[in-house]
Parts: structure tokens; C-alpha cells; sequence
């Protein structure tokens, strides 16, 4: 007996989550929007056969005219949560208990298909990549399932303005941290093979379609999240000789990975920290052929501030001052001292920032850190504070502050956990744009390993570091095959649409004033919108962006 196929269909926003369990609430449906040229537009097409008893595999089929080519189809899978929230979460949250959730995106199968499960929604993620060209006007965009046999089965439309005005290209400075190690591990590639090359770009180009153009550069192996006296495997850029007293250094891999951001569209580099994580007590792991013998130079044996690393430092970083400038880099390469010290580190951080400091005169000195008596003392020019802990920076009139998340930012604050409304992502844009911000810093595009690298994971099954922070936090792709690069996610997805909301806000800006942009966010709202305060609603957000392009639809006519 062959089941009979009845398709249920509903048009969301890219902010819907859709559960296999939960029926998209009326509220959620969303059949039209607005998108400026060189942007990329999102919606869901939720479906499910009431009807079914066995799963079945439908064809997708797509009819854009004046966007043909211009259109992604994906189809929304489901990824485990163990550890969907701490056990204290605020009231901003989907579920709070374990279970499967929506996040990966997989790619169609053959013939266009997907499997239709019986009496379960799911949803496909639809794309329209806005060309810088494209015509103006409404456009419209039918998503049809159709049986293999080719009945009919349903359909739906949505009806997509292009406003005649292109988003400016991104100020914002943004990065995910891309983990190397992580890729040569769950390939089983050699570090820096030619395979491990091929992984690393393409993982890279994905990371830049998507509004990351700074990147983490491992002069030598990043020591972040590692236990003490642990080790990762080493990914180190720089070759380095010590022949009796002397050091040498070589370039050639730091130039082919600049030389690779470069292509995929990277426009600055932060090179990976030179001392321990969590106080700047210790150096990272540094390898070196010693009189032509490879040796373990420096690491957690090493005191940050003796005089054996304060000597390799004090070789080192002059010739890479050099590098830098024999290839005219002064304007895109950041540096680091350690990540996120606290109060009671501020002697050995400072000791730390003294010994690069001699150096780097010149260059910008960024840390994720939030106790603001780093930046008080002038221990650091450029600190990264939390976004919940940002109001004394921005009291304080930090020229060019940046702001990150983590697992800590559970409360009130953006994050992008699986168990968070999308519009908890999405609402960062504005923030960004309203204080000004210069840059954003996230820790985890593919950190699959257990908390402190202690072993690693399967990213399809674990999405918690091993039961350590909350689902979402670590990673933000999956391990595609290997010459496909990585399986992208909604959250991904909705990081990229906040950048843009802010990008639109910027060129609102330049048609028409900073208090017009400014006024649009904040208008018909009880109190103003900060880190902690915003509206929760979805729906608000979508229509808020709406009212922008609105205004830039006015401005240009």
C-alpha cells in the first residue's frame, strides 16, 4: 500500500525555528520582504505530511524569474543538544531541556529531494543572493514539492522587493576563530599537507561569505582552551632554527596562509597570542630545530616573564615587524597578549604587554577581556569587553571598542545558542551600530574538541564541548565532505543577516543622517535600546529592517 502524499506548507522568516514536533505559530508566517542589492535574503518554507506513515522524498523545485541563479535551497536538519542551557537561563529561551533542535544546513539530495517524514515538520532554508545589478522591484520566489511521479503536492510564494540601493561594503571588523587543528583532526589530514591547505581555504571562503573578514593567524599553536600541562596539535606558521645562541625564522607558511585569506577575501589578520590563556603566566607551544634536531622550545615548562622567552621574543619580533612592513601589511594584522585575564592577573599580563609593547609600537594590541581595570591602567589600547559587561567601557568613551560572547553571556545579552530565539542573533546588528561598535569577536567557527582540547568530538553528535558550554557556542559550521567544505547553519546564517541590518543602518546613514538611522531603531520603543534591553519579538525585528529599507527606498528616489 502507498501512502498518500498531502504536503502542509507555511512561509517563515529566517528567524522561525522549526521544530519536528511544534507547529509554526500563525504569528511566525512571513510572505514578503525587502532586500538591497548585494545582500542575501532568507526565508523557510516549514512542510509536513500529516497523513504519512512511512517517510517519503519529494522533489524541491524553484521558479525565480529576474533571479535565476540567484537562489539557494537547503535543507534544515536537526542536531542534537545535551546541554541546551545552564540551568539557570532567563526567560529568553525556546525549550530548556535536552533534545534535537534545528541548526545544520544540508544540501538537497540527488535530483533536488528531500525526505518527508510522516507526521513531522521540517523546513527548507531558501536564499537569494542579491546581484549588485539586479532589478529593482518585487520579484517573486515559488518554492513547489513535487512526488516523483510528478503530481503536485504543494507550494508556496513569497514576494521579494529589491530596493534600488547596494549595501555598503562592511566596516565592521568581525571574527570567528578558525581552529586548524580542528580541521586536520576530523579529516585525518596531515597539518599543512596540501589536503589540510585545501580544507583550511575552504573553510575560509565560508567564514568570509558570511562577514568574517579578520582571521586568526597561528604564528604558533594558539594556546586557548587547553588544560595545563595539555597540549593541541601543533599548527605553527613560523619556522623557527636555533643554532647555539642564535634564532632564525622563516615565513614561507605565514605567507602562503596571508597570501590565502587575501584570495578568499580576509582584509586583516590577528596573529594567535603569545601567552597562555587565562593570566599570561606561560608561553604557548613553540617547536624549533635545534641544531637540526626538532625540539619542544617553549610551553607550559616555560615561565612567560624569564629570560629565556623574553630573549626569543626580543629576536622574534623585530623580523616580523619586518615581514609585516616588507609586505605593507601595518593596517591589516592585529596582535594578541593573552585571552580573557582577570583582575588578579593584571601583574603577569602586564609584564606580558610590557616585553610585546617594545616591539609593536604602532600596531593594535586587542584582548577579550571585561575587568576595565586592564584598560584603566593602560595595560591594554584596545580591549574587547563582553557585551554584558560593556557599560563601563562605554562610559568610559573607549574610542573604537569592540565586544564579544561566549558560553558566560547566557542572560539578557545577544548569543547565538541552539536553545535562543534567532532574533536574539539577529538583534546584535543594531546594537553594533547604534554604540559604534568597531568589531566583534567570537571564539568557536569549528571548535570541535571537548572542553580544554581534552579529546575531540563529532560535531554531528556533540554539540556541547563534551556537556561544557551550551549547544551553539562552539561551533558555528559542520564537517562537510571534504571537497565540499563545511555544512553551513541557520545561526551562521542569522550572525550574517545582523551585519547586514547594520550595514543598512550605515547607508541610511549616508542618504539621510546619523539621527534619522539612529531615531529609526529606537522609535516607538518605552526605553532605549541597549545590550541588556531590546525587544524579544522576532516579528519586531523583521519589521524594523523593513521601516530602514523603507527610508532608503525614500532617500534614493
Amino acid at each position: 500500500m502507498t501512502d498518500k502524499i498531502a504536503i502542509e506548507t507555511r512561509c517563515l522568516s529566517s528567524l522561525s525555528k522549526v521544530f519536528p514536533d511544534g507547529e509554526p505559530a500563525p504569528a511566525e508566517r512571513c510572505g514578503s520582504g525587502s532586500a538591497l542589492r548585494g545582500e542575501h535574503y532568507s526565508f523557510q518554507i516549514a512542510y509536513r505530511a500529516p497523513e504519512l506513515t512511512r517517510t517519503a522524498k519529494v522533489r524541491v523545485k524553484v521558479a525565480a524569474p529576474g533571479l535565476e541563479g540567484r537562489i539557494s535551497v537547503k535543507s534544515v536538519g536537526l542536531a542534537p543538544s545535551a546541554l541546551p542551557c545552564y540551568g539557570d537561563p532567563d526567560d529568553d529561551i525556546l525549550r530548556g531541556v535536552p533534545g534535537l533542535y534545528p541548526d545544520p544546513l544540508h544540501p538537497l539530495g540527488p535530483g533536488d529531494t528531500v525526505k518527508v517524514p510522516p507526521r513531522q515538520w521540517r523546513s527548507l532554508w531558501i536564499e537569494a543572493a542579491i546581484g549588485r545589478d539586479a532589478r529593482p522591484g518585487a520579484h517573486a520566489i515559488e518554492v513547489s514539492f513535487v512526488s516523483e511521479t510528478g503530481e503536485a503536492l504543494g507550494h508556496e510564494v513569497f514576494a521579494l522587493e529589491v530596493i534600488p540601493a547596494e549595501l555598503p561594503e562592511q566596516e565592521l571588523i568581525h571574527t570567528e576563530w578558525l581552529h586548524a587543528d580542528c580541521l586536520a583532526t576530523e579529516y585525518g589530514v596531515d597539518i599543512f599537507s596540501d589536503r589540510h591547505w585545501a580544507l583550511i581555504e575552504a573553510y575560509v571562503g565560508t567564514a568570509a561569505a558570511h562577514g568574517m573578514n579578520m582571521l586568526l593567524t597561528p604564528l604558533f599553536t594558539p594556546p586557548l582552551d587547553t588544560a595545563v600541562g595539555g597540549e593541541r596539535p601543533t599548527v605553527q606558521l613560523v619556522d623557527v632554527r636555533l643554532d647555539g645562541d642564535t634564532y632564525s625564522f622563516g615565513f614561507d607558511k605565514l605567507n602562503r596562509w596571508i597570501e590565502m585569506g587575501l584570495r578568499k577575501g580576509i582584509r586583516y589578520f590577528e596573529f594567535s597570542h603569545l601567552f597562555t590563556q587565562w593570566g599570561a603566566k606561560h608561553a604557548p607551544k613553540i617547536e624549533a630545530l635545534a641544531e637540526g634536531v626538532p625540539i619542544k622550545l617553549f610551553g607550559w615548562h616555560t615561565d612567560a616573564a624569564g629570560e629565556p622567552y623574553r630573549r626569543f621574543l626580543d629576536a622574534f619580533l623585530p623580523e616580523l615587524v619586518d615581514y609585516i612592513r616588507v609586505r605593507g601589511l601595518e593596517s591589516r594584522v592585529y596582535f594578541h597578549v593573552s585571552d580573557e585575564p582577570h583582575e588578579a592577573d593584571v601583574e603577569s599580563y602586564r609584564a606580558a604587554a610590557d616585553i610585546m609593547r617594545k616591539h609593536l609600537s604602532g600596531f593594535p594590541i586587542i584582548d577579550a577581556l571585561s575587568d576595565f581595570a586592564f584598560y584603566e591602567l593602560g595595560l591594554v589600547g584596545q580591549p574587547i569587553p563582553a557585551n554584558d559587561r560593556i557599560e563601563p567601557f562605554l562610559a568610559a568613551g573607549v574610542p573604537e571598542l569592540w565586544t564579544y560572547y561566549c558560553c558566560s553571556q547566557y542572560k539578557d545579552v545577544a548569543n547565538r545558542f541552539f536553545d535562543m530565539p534567532s532574533a536574539r542573533s539577529r538583534i546584535l546588528g543594531l546594537q553594533l551600530y547604534k554604540y559604534r561598535i568597531k568589531g566583534f569577536l567570537h571564539w568557536g567557527y569549528n571548535f570541535w574538541y571537548a572542553q580544554y582540547s581534552e579529546r575531540p568530538i563529532r560535531p554531528f553528535e556533540v554539540t556541547d564541548a563534551g556537556g561544557a558550554f551550551p549547544s551553539g557556542d562552539a561551533f558555528l559550521v559542520y564537517p562537510g565532505s571534504e571537497g565540499d567544505g563545511p555544512i553551513e547553519s541557520i545561526r551562521l546564517k542569522v550572525v550574517r543577516e545582523a551585519l547586514q541590518d547594520q550595514r543598512a543602518l550605515q547607508l541610511l546613514e549616508r542618504l539621510a543622517g546619523r539621527e534619522t538611522a539612529a531615531a529609526l531603531i529606537e522609535s516607538e520603543l518605552d526605553a532605549p535600546l541597549t545590550f541588556a534591553a531590546y525587544p524579544r519579538e522576532g516579528a519586531w525585528l523583521l519589521r524594523r529592517r523593513e521601516r530602514i529599507n523603507q527610508a532608503i527606498r525614500d532617500a534614493v528616489r
